[in-house]
């Protein structure tokens, strides 16, 4: 059956032909080289990152090609392959300045204008892209843009970031300020940190207090399961205003409580009963309970009981349904799809408001619970929804 059919990622070397030969035509010439970086999946942690709690992605083995070559002069030179279009756009760095470039541009080029925040200067570059992360699914799209693109001005410009973790982390910095400063989206560090630091066949322990990291084995072949991933297609942007809502009420209420971030809470009974608006409080209790859930996860995954996870997934999802609210009736219906199909645990993946949900299913249930996600979706006058295998992948590299 066509709908049940899991869209594959490009192999690293067709990225790199489609790149490569992008350049080719735009700009007549070669590039240095060209750079990839992956989407990401968080496992579980979600709205935690800008609250300095802890994240457990994966990368993804769908990636974003960048093939770029440095100039000895000013000027910068783009074109993107998008949906069947190519896009263009010429200019000079001082002309990348927030809130005057097309937002594909601002993924892009804020970088080299973030480099320059901290007084990394780049040269002009000339560079194409492609990709094969599904855009607006809540798989952090574009953080993918942002870190190919970082570790591509990292090299040509020989700053060596790129070469260990604690390069990299600083590249997470530069790319989160293009994401909050330059585009204008208040997200954390999560999908930049799952970019450029995660390891093949592990999930990364994130800590956004002190962004620390761990490296936990998620060895799902081993124990015959996969990570379904089903994009809803409904509308997902990070830029909206319902995000930055939830993020403003959190800080609003750890101003509250006294502390930095809601992290800091230990007694949730106790903080809860200092907190009058209704509101604050189910953010509050969303935020303070999935951070525990992430530790319970990860308790669950370091003593060899993958398959006692599915009940975390499920409350994740449903406090991210129920006091957080930021699921839509198209992840509802495909989170409920899965379980009643058999999924061991089920949840939403993402920022929300749309974007994808996650199923870990036994493999051979993997047809039988995306059978029942694309019923659903049919029975209630949704758009079929796309497949995809969440594949615990390599951070970002050169690829040629």
């Amino acid at each position: 059956m066509d709908t049940l059919q899991i869209v594959p990622a490009w192999s690293a070397t067709e990225g790199a032909r489609r790149a490569s030969e992008l350049f080719e035509t735009t700009f007549q010439g070669t590039a240095d080289g060209v750079w990839a970086s992956p989407g990401r999946v968080n496992i579980i942690g979600e709205h935690t990152d800008y609250n300095g709690g802890l994240c457990l992605p994966i990368a993804l083995p769908h990636r974003t090609y960048v093939a770029l070559r440095r100039r000895s002069d000013d000027e910068v030179h783009l074109a993107s392959a998008f949906e069947g279009d190519v896009l263009h756009w010429d200019g000079r760095l001082s002309d990348l300045q927030p809130g005057t470039v097309p937002s594909w541009v601002g993924y892009v080029g804020g970088m080299a204008w973030s480099f320059g925040r901290d007084e990394i200067t780049v040269t002009g570059f000339d560079a194409t892209l492609t990709s094969c992360v599904p855009t607006a699914a809540g798989l952090s799209s574009s953080a993918a843009v942002e870190c190919a693109v970082g570790l591509a001005l990292d090299e040509v410009n020989g700053f060596g970031l790129g070469g260990s973790d604690e390069g990299r982390a600083q590249l997470v910095t530069v790319a989160v300020r293009t994401e909050n400063d330059f585009v204008g989206a208040r997200t954390g560090d999560l999908d930049q940190s799952a970019s450029l630091r995660t390891h093949e066949g592990h999930a990364l322990l994130l800590d956004c207090l002190d962004g620390s990291t761990r490296q936990v084995p998620f060895d799902l072949d081993a124990q015959n399961l996969e990570l379904l991933v089903i994009d809803t297609r409904a509308t997902h942007s990070h830029a909206t205003g319902a995000y930055g809502q939830r993020r403003a009420t959190c800080e609003a209420a750890a101003t509250l409580l006294g502390v930095e971030t809601l992290r800091e809470i230990t007694d949730l009974d106790a903080a809860l009963a200092r907190i009058s608006d209704e509101e604050m409080a189910r953010r509050v209790r969303h935020v303070v309970t999935e951070i525990q859930r992430v530790r319970d996860f990860v308790a669950l995954v370091e003593a060899g009981r993958l398959l006692d996870v599915g009940p975390l997934m499920n409350a994740s999802h449903d406090s991210l349904r129920d006091d957080y609210e930021v699921t839509c009736p198209e992840l509802d219906v495909a989170v409920d799809a899965a379980r009643s199909a058999g999924a061991i645990g089920a949840r939403m993946t993402g920022g929300g408001f749309g974007g994808c949900a996650i199923a870990l299913v036994d493999a051979e249930k993997r047809d039988d619970v995306a059978a029942a996600a694309v019923a659903a979706f049919a029975e209630h006058g949704f758009a079929a929804p796309r497949l995809y295998a969440a594949i615990p992948s390599a951070a970002g590299s050169r690829i040629s």
